[in-house]
Parts: C-alpha cells; structure tokens; sequence
C-alpha cells in the first residue's frame, strides 16, 4: 500500500472543533491574513476554502447568517455576485487557469458542509487537473500551502487594483461613478 503523508493536518484532526460558525468567526478576525479573508466588501466577503478541492479555491460569503440565498436582500445579492466577479479577476490573473466552477450547496443532502451559513464557491479548474488520486485513494493533491496561495492571490488583488483593473474597494463602482 502507497502512503501520502499529510502530518500538517494532524493539529487539525486533534484540535478541539468549533461549534460556532467559522464563516461568523472569519467576520470578526482583525489579522485577515491569518483568516485567509482576501477581500470584505460591506455585505460579505472573499476567503480560501481550508479544504480546496484545487488550488485557488474561493468561496464568497454574505456577513448575515442565513441559511439560503433567498433570505438575503437585493443589495447582498448584487454584492456577493460582485465579489465573485472580482475573484475571477484575480484568480485569472493569479493563476491563468482554463475554466471555473461556480456554485452553491443549499442543505446537507445538496453538499452543503456549512448548511446554516450560504457561500459561493469558485473553484479554478485546469486542463487535466483530475487524476487518479481522488478516485483510488480519496485524496486530492493541493500543490501549494494555503498561506502561500493566499500571498499570491493578494499581491493579484494589489496589482490589479495598482493598476486601474480593479476598484480599491470590495464592490464595483456604481453605474453613476459613486464608488462610496
């Protein structure tokens, strides 16, 4: 039998789980960097999945604690989708991949892991990014560490807002030029 060994997620398995929400927890961090939160906006925000299913994967979360996206109101709406637009921006940028996958798990029986609390998922994907690790072993193989992804990912947001492809906030300008 083949080992792949994983000894970084030890702490984890160990670690005494949480019982409030992660993404509640990830609105109240004050070091974003440590919280893998790349951008906030002023109704959600942008972080690194802890358990990709490839490298890059984002997910975009609205501040309110909802379980569905038909609880949230327009404006949320409108931003969340926002902020997914900017993060296809930067991940192209980022990372150049091929295509994306784009979703949202309502419910345990839909996938949800975090069934209380609706999030975007954008998943990078590239030509050939499947193999035969997640069939045979289980497994997915991350090429990178989850702080090094999230150091590439902000220096893309920097230059892209450094130079003009993006707006310095969360949200987009506003179709009258107001970017508040």
């Amino acid at each position: 039998m083949e080992r792949l060994w994983t000894p970084w997620r030890m702490p984890y398995l160990v670690s005494e789980k949480s019982s409030t929400c992660i993404f509640c927890q990830k609105v109240q961090a004050t070091d974003d960097r440590a919280a893998h939160v790349l951008t906030r906006g002023r109704h959600g925000f942008v972080t690194l999945n802890l358990y990709p299913y490839n490298n890059g994967h984002l997910m975009v979360v609205p501040y309110a604690h909802v379980p569905s996206l038909e609880d949230l109101p327009p404006e949320t709406l409108t931003e969340l989708m926002l902020l997914v637009n900017r993060s296809l921006t930067i991940l192209r940028f980022a990372f150049r991949p091929h295509g994306f996958n784009l979703g949202v798990n309502l419910g345990k029986v839909a996938g949800a892991g975090i069934e209380e609390h609706v999030h975007i998922h954008i998943v990078p994907r590239w030509e050939a990014d499947t193999n035969f690790m997640p069939i045979v072993a289980e497994t997915r193989v991350i090429p990178e560490w989850i702080d090094d992804t999230y150091d590439r990912l902000a220096e893309a947001q920097r230059t892209l807002v450094a130079n003009g492809s993006l707006p310095a906030n969360a949200s987009w300008p506003s179709s009258d030029g107001n970017d508040e």
